[in-house]
């Protein structure tokens, strides 16, 4: 019986590995991680039952309570680090615009569609090379094309008569 894993070991390996496993799911998002720490720290409180009977509702109130305290210091922590102000975006950009890309300019002038357009694509026209997109006609690759409007950032592009 000496390999037997006790349920005290199993208490805190599961204890450990909940919260390390909550760690890393801040740095690999996606919840799986976050799920499986959920599952080792609800195991862990079952498992502080059974290790502990006289103690279990106090491991699981402690349990509960760690989580949230490494759940709020990690929160108000962690950005104030280095490594999290490298991490984390500074700048609000709400207020932020993209670069005008000075494509009003392009309104009537022809170019030639770079790939398909079904109905968007690109296309080069006045030399720089445009996402562009149709009224809804498929033109192909290599075809003749003229801005008609620009709207935006989108340019409306159709078949040239030739």
């Amino acid at each position: 019986m000496g390999n037997a894993l006790t349920p005290v070991t199993l208490f805190f390996i599961l204890l450990l590995s909940g919260l390390v496993l909550m760690g890393v799911e801040i740095f690999v998002p996606g919840g799986v991680l976050g799920a499986l720490a959920g599952l080792a720290l609800v195991g862990a409180i079952v498992t502080g039952f059974i290790a502990f009977p006289a103690a279990g509702p106090f491991i699981a109130v402690g349990i509960i309570v760690l989580t949230g305290v490494a759940v709020a210091a990690w929160i108000r922590i962690f950005p104030r680090t280095q490594f999290g102000r490298r991490m984390t975006v500074s700048t609000d950009l709400s207020t932020s615009k993209a670069p005008a890309a000075d494509l009003e300019g392009l309104v009537g002038k022809q170019g030639e569609a770079l790939s398909d357009l079904r109905p968007a694509g690109f296309a080069r026209v006045a030399g720089r090379r445009i996402d562009v997109v149709t009224q809804g006609e498929l033109i192909a690759r290599g075809e003749r094309v003229q801005v008609l409007r620009v709207e935006g950032a989108r340019v409306v592009v159709g078949r040239t008569a030739a």
